[in-house]
């Protein structure tokens, strides 16, 4: 539709762990050269390009090296991780199509 813009990402969760990752940099968790850096190898090692618009599998290698550099700086290991996306899964099946998904605390 003219005038009508594309959306920037093409699922909802690549745009949640693209700002997590931004916010976790922002809040000084671990500096971007390092993250890049970092991420860059996990898209060699999966034999993926770089592509700012990219498919699940980038956004999976990207969760994969967000979830690795958390668990080497302590701030949330494989278990908190997997607890995370359990309650996650849990609260994203048992939600009304169209309302928002809540993690209860």
């Amino acid at each position: 539709m003219p005038g009508v813009p594309e959306p920037v990402f093409e699922q909802p969760w690549h745009a949640q762990v693209f700002a997590l990752t931004v916010h976790l940099n922002e809040a000084g968790h671990f500096g971007w050269p390092d993250w890049a850096a970092r991420f860059s190898e996990t898209l060699a090692r999966h034999g993926l390009e770089k592509d700012l618009n990219g498919s699940d599998d980038y956004f999976a290698a990207w969760l994969e090296t967000l979830e690795a550099l958390l668990a080497e700086t302590s701030r949330a290991g494989p278990d908190e991780v997997e607890r995370v996306r359990s309650a996650w899964e849990a609260a994203y099946l048992s939600t009304p199509h169209g309302d928002p998904v809540r993690l209860s605390d």
